[in-house]
């Protein structure tokens, strides 16, 4: 990858360093007992939050059937309504039997489990101050009084102002990169059905076969496209690195060579694999 790369994507991830972040003066120093504090304030409303979830009955989506609905620009418009601007929505079958099947279940639901509840918290909680730690920048970390405090939301005036400042900077490059990598794709001499063959953002690689032909099948479930096989004729393979198969594809950058195209794919997943095959053609159908 020259525009979209792995470097770029982590950057991506810290543009909203400062999102959800509100000051607390506590947060200049390490604190068991405000940690504690804050701990059960948040726990008390996730647990809140999930209860009311689990207590909304279904039977509220069966109001959308027989409802009369008006066309928009009628509805916000100034002239007067009529019979012709109206339909009435009438509920698929399929789809009210399975709002009934939500019903049913949900009139013999079990008591809410708050005990449960609190315990999956804590390991979401737990998971999140392990990747925080892992994940931001060393230089952030290292200003962090207290991982934990920090993973539920809060921080000292300070720092917020500096995450507000890294992340506008981070945005900077990271805007800076995308329109490069735009500028150079519509410089490429390559047909907007040929850049339509390689759209796969999402969808899972099942298969990997290299030889005469590099062939990749997919699972489409997760992606925007049904069609789940790519073959890249007569390739050289330029790079290959990670664990390809099981991981899904993230973004592409295509070129125009001399004797075909030249295809780079940064895929999500452990250690983020790549792929970079030049081909004479790119082939696609859906089996």
């Amino acid at each position: 990858m020259k525009y979209l790369t792995k470097e770029w994507y982590e950057l991506c991830q810290q543009t909203h360093l400062h999102f959800g972040l509100r000051v607390h003066n506590g947060a200049y120093e390490f604190d068991e007992n405000l940690f504690l504090r804050l701990y059960k304030r948040k726990e008390k409303a996730h647990v809140k939050q999930e209860r009311e979830l689990y207590d909304l009955d279904p039977r509220y989506m069966l109001e959308h059937d027989g409802q009369v609905l008006t066309r928009v620009d009628k509805a916000f418009g100034e002239e007067e309504v009529t019979e012709e601007d109206q339909i009435v929505y009438h509920m698929p079958p399929e789809e009210r039997a399975h709002i009934e099947k939500l019903i049913a279940e949900y009139d013999v639901r079990p008591p809410f489990d708050e005990q449960k509840c609190k315990e999956e918290y804590k390991e979401s909680i737990e998971w999140n101050f392990q990747y925080k730690a892992e994940n931001l920048p060393q230089e952030i970390v290292e200003q962090i009084a207290d991982i934990r405090v920090f993973t539920l939301g809060y921080c000292t005036r300070e720092f917020l102002q500096q995450l507000k400042k890294q992340s506008a900077e981070n945005k900077r490059h990271v805007d800076h990169a995308a329109k490069e990598f735009r500028e150079v794709m519509m410089a490429q001499d390559i047909p907007d059905e040929i850049h339509g063959r390689v759209q796969y953002h999402d969808c899972t690689v099942i298969e990997l076969v290299t030889g005469d032909k590099v062939v990749i099948r997919f699972d489409t479930r997760g992606g925007f496209t049904n069609i789940n096989k790519l073959t890249l004729v007569a390739p050289e393979i330029i790079k290959q690195e990670g664990e390809i198969v099981g991981s899904y594809w993230l973004y592409q950058e295509l070129y125009r060579i001399d004797n075909g195209y030249e295809l780079h794919v940064l895929f999500g997943g452990e250690n983020m694999p790549e792929l970079i095959v030049r081909c004479a053609d790119i082939l696609v159908e859906e089996e």
